[in-house]
């Protein structure tokens, strides 16, 4: 199973989902990875993205209010450093969940889970 990303370069990349299974189109439950690295925490990470979608929302009022530029850099601050840390939480899910999966399929399964996380670093830096 696969997903399609597009870079910022605007070009599309294919990449695993992140349930281990490898880059083909088999179903994950084929290959007995049905669960993704964020799913015991699925609930906390909404409600968390709700938060921010608040925060964001917020924005939106601060503007319609025409509240001083310097408070509404300050709450746009807030959102994005709450976006980076969700950023940050799900990449070490993905690290100790699918890399260390790919780790026990051997060591063709760690390069690509290994790759895919660096694009996905590289991606939350260019931020």
């Amino acid at each position: 199973m696969t997903t399609t990303d597009a870079d910022t370069s605007g070009s599309a990349t294919t990449a695993a989902v992140c349930h281990g299974a490898p880059a083909d189109d088999t179903p994950a439950a084929e290959h007995g990875h049905a669960t993704h690295g964020y799913s015991k925490q699925k609930d906390a990470h909404i409600k968390r993205l709700r938060r921010i979608e608040g925060q964001i929302r917020g924005l939106q009022r601060m503007l319609e209010e025409d509240v001083y530029c310097i408070d509404i850099l300050t709450q746009v601050s807030a959102s994005t450093k709450g976006l980076q840390s969700f950023g940050l939480q799900l990449l070490e899910e993905h690290l100790r969940h699918c890399v260390a999966d790919a780790a026990v399929r051997g060591p063709e399964a760690i390069d690509a889970k290994v790759q895919e996380a660096t694009k996905a670093i590289e991606r939350m830096l260019r931020t």
